[in-house]
C-alpha cells in the first residue's frame, strides 16, 4: 500500500473537537479565542420563557435555541425587586421587614414595606407590572438614616450547596454568574435604589463627604458578602455594576470620584476571592472607558448601542481604548434587532459585531439587556449567525 501523507490523508490526524459552550465562553472570558464566536443572552426573563417558550428553564430555554448558556444564579437578599414571599425576606432581630400588598393585579402591583429597626422605623414602595419592578417611594429620607442602614441592614449568606449544585447542573453547557449583594451590585449604583438618582447626583455637589460616607457603609457591607459568601463559591463570573454609574447618567469626572474607586476595591476583593469580575454598564460608556480600565474589571459589558440607551457606535473604538486588557460581552440591540429585526438584520447584525468587536478573541456576543417579547425563531436565527463566525 503506498504512502499516504497528512496532505493526502485528512483522517490522519482527525480536527480537533468543537469546544463546549463553557469551554468556549470561559477562553472569550479569559481574552483568547474560541473556535467561534460565543453567543448568548445577558438573562432569560420569566414572563419571556412563559409566553414564548412554553415554560421552559433558563438552562432548557439555551438549549433550545442554540445559544451558550449564561445562567444567573440568585437568592433573596433584601432586594427591592424579590419576590413579595414571606419566606424571602430578610429578617434580623434588629432588621424587620414587613410587606402591605396594596395592589395584587400581575400588571399593576403595588407594594410596601416597612422596616422596624432600633433606630426606628424605615419605609419604602414599589410599584410593578409583569415585566419588571421599580421604586415608588425610597428609604433614605433623611440624612442620619444611612447610620441605620450601617448599623443594622443585614448581609445575607449564600448557600454554597445550592450554588455547587447549580454548578453541576449547568455542566458543559455555560456559565454561572454570581452578583454582588444589594439592590444592585456596584455601590453607586445601589445608593441609586435608596434615594432618588437625581437626589443623589445633586447631594454629590452639596454634600460630598455624606454621599462618600454612604457608599463606604455600602462597600463594607459588599465586601462582607464577598468574604463571608463567595471566596470560594463556584461562580464563572460576578456582575457588578450597574446603569446608574454609566455616562448618560452622570458625568465622566462624578464617574470618577463617586464610582472608580469603590468599584475598584470591589474587583481586588473578588479577584482576592479566586473570581473574576463583568462590569455591567446597561447604558453609554464611551466616555468612561478610561475609568472602566482603570476600576480592573475582568469583563466590560453591556456595549449598549443608541437603540437601546447606549452610545457605542464604533466596537473598534472601544477595543482601542482597552488595548486587549478587558474582555467584552454584549453589543446585540435587543429591541431593534433581536425583538423586531428580519432574520437577515440579525445575520447582518451579528457579522458587524464579530468583525468589530471579536477580532483577536475576547468577546462573547451577548443581547445587551432584558428583553420581554423576542421570537423565538429570531433567538435560533442568532445562534445559527454565530455558529458560523468562526476563529
Amino acid at each position: 500500500m503506498p504512502f499516504l501523507s497528512v496532505e493526502h490523508n485528512p483522517h490522519a490526524f482527525p480536527a480537533n473537537p468543537p469546544m463546549t459552550s463553557k469551554e468556549r465562553m470561559l477562553r472569550a472570558i479569559d481574552r483568547q479565542k474560541p473556535d467561534r464566536l460565543p453567543a448568548t443572552i445577558h438573562q432569560w426573563q420569566d414572563v419571556h420563557l412563559r409566553r414564548y417558550m412554553a415554560g421552559r428553564s433558563a438552562l432548557e430555554a439555551f438549549a433550545w435555541c442554540g445559544l451558550d448558556a449564561s445562567i444567573q444564579y440568585w437568592e433573596p437578599g433584601g432586594q427591592f425587586w424579590a419576590p413579595y414571599v414571606e419566606g424571602l425576606i430578610e429578617h434580623t432581630p434588629q432588621w424587620r421587614e414587613t410587606i402591605r400588598i396594596h395592589q395584587s393585579d400581575p400588571e399593576t402591583r403595588i407594594v410596601r414595606h416597612s422596616i422596624e429597626t432600633p433606630a426606628g422605623v424605615l419605609e419604602y414602595a414599589t410599584g410593578a407590572n409583569a415585566e419588571t419592578v421599580w421604586i415608588t417611594e425610597y428609604l433614605i429620607k433623611h440624612p442620619e438614616d444611612i447610620e441605620t442602614i450601617r448599623m443594622f441592614m443585614p448581609v445575607p449568606r449564600l448557600d454554597r450547596r445550592r450554588i455547587a449544585a447549580a454548578y453541576d447542573q449547568l455542566g458543559d453547557a455555560g456559565i454561572l454568574r454570581g452578583f454582588l449583594w444589594g439592590d444592585q451590585s456596584g455601590c453607586w449604583q445601589h445608593a441609586c435604589c435608596l434615594m432618588d438618582t437625581q437626589e443623589l447626583i445633586l447631594k454629590a455637589m452639596d454634600d460630598p463627604a455624606w454621599v462618600h460616607a454612604l457608599l463606604g457603609i455600602l462597600l463594607e457591607k459588599k465586601l462582607q458578602f464577598i468574604d463571608q459568601s463567595l471566596r470560594g463559591a463556584r461562580f464563572d463570573l460576578i456582575e457588578t455594576g450597574g446603569g446608574a454609574a454609566s455616562d448618560t447618567v452622570v458625568s465622566p469626572r462624578m464617574h470618577a470620584e463617586f464610582c472608580l474607586p469603590y468599584d475598584r476595591i470591589l474587583h481586588r476583593a473578588l479577584h482576592a476571592a479566586g473570581l473574576k469580575s463583568t462590569y455591567h454598564t446597561c447604558g453609554g460608556m464611551m466616555h468612561i472607558l478610561d475609568a472602566i480600565l482603570a476600576n480592573e474589571t475582568d469583563v466590560s459589558e453591556t456595549l449598549a448601542p443608541p437603540g437601546v440607551g447606549g452610545n457605542v457606535t464604533d466596537p473598534a473604538e472601544v477595543r482601542r481604548a482597552f488595548g486587549g486588557k478587558i474582555a467584552l460581552i454584549g453589543g446585540l440591540d435587543q429591541f431593534n434587532i433581536l425583538t423586531r429585526g428580519r432574520p437577515d438584520d440579525i445575520r447582518v447584525e451579528v457579522e458587524r459585531l464579530f468583525a468589530g468587536f471579536g477580532e483577536g478573541g475576547g468577546y462573547i456576543l451577548s443581547a445587551c439587556d432584558h428583553f420581554f417579547d423576542a421570537p423565538p425563531e429570531n433567538l435560533r436565527v442568532l445562534a445559527e449567525a454565530a455558529r458560523q463566525c468562526v476563529y
